[in-house]
């Protein structure tokens, strides 16, 4: 397989999909993750809550940990639009590396950025035969995630978690809570298909 896992931030992978791709690295597939923006912001006071170049930093060391390729975009967090700089940027990706699976973020997300980054999956992945839909925030919407299609990702778990926690300045913005949410999150996930832990994704397509 050539994998493809999408974000609009360094961290939204690993958060949502972390596991499975690692998966992946393991079982030899070729695996890539784009990050859209470059993932600085500043808070509701305009102070810095991360830089960019901490940012890509801890994406960096992240990625090695799940043995992926990371492919940087160079939008503004908090302010992506869907646009056809963003649309070319997604098939080009896709075209060169000849993509067959994509994870991208659900599309009832909470946050702004990761709703354009699924709309934008939508329309750039109608002819991949694979494409699944993570859940990278934990926020109630007026749609309610639906996770159907399971990947065991029990074997991979230490290296998911490892990977997040390289996000220092996100881990340390929500005092590591992410980590208790995975611990959970996984735990019930695996509980639903008999195994130890588990990544719960919405299915857009699944084609063999």
């Amino acid at each position: 397989m050539n994998v493809l896992a999408i974000g609009a931030h360094f961290d939204d992978i690993e958060l949502g999909c972390g596991g499975a791709l690692a998966r992946h690295a393991a079982d030899g597939d070729r695996v890539y993750g784009y990050v859209a923006t470059t993932s600085g912001y500043v808070n509701h006071h305009g102070a810095w809550v991360r830089r960019n170049r901490m940012a890509l930093c801890e994406a960096r060391k992240a990625s090695a940990i799940l043995g992926i390729t990371l492919i940087t975009g160079k939008f503004r967090a908090l302010n992506l639009t869907a646009n056809d700089r963003l649309n070319c940027e997604l098939l080009t990706i896709m075209e060169k590396h000849r993509i067959d699976t994509v994870y991208t973020h659900w599309n009832g997300d909470a946050h702004c950025d990761h709703r354009v980054i699924a709309a934008t999956s939508i329309h750039c992945c109608r002819h991949i035969p694979r494409v699944l839909m993570y859940r990278s925030n934990w926020y109630d919407t007026e749609q309610a995630f639906v996770g159907s299609f399971y990947v065991d990702v029990t074997a991979y778990w230490t290296a998911k978690i490892a990977a997040v926690d390289c996000h220092s300045s996100e881990m340390q913005r929500t005092r590591k809570s992410w980590l208790a949410y995975l611990d959970r999150d996984s735990a019930n996930a695996g509980s639903r298909i008999g195994v130890e832990r588990a990544e719960a994704y919405e299915v857009l397509r699944w084609l063999r």
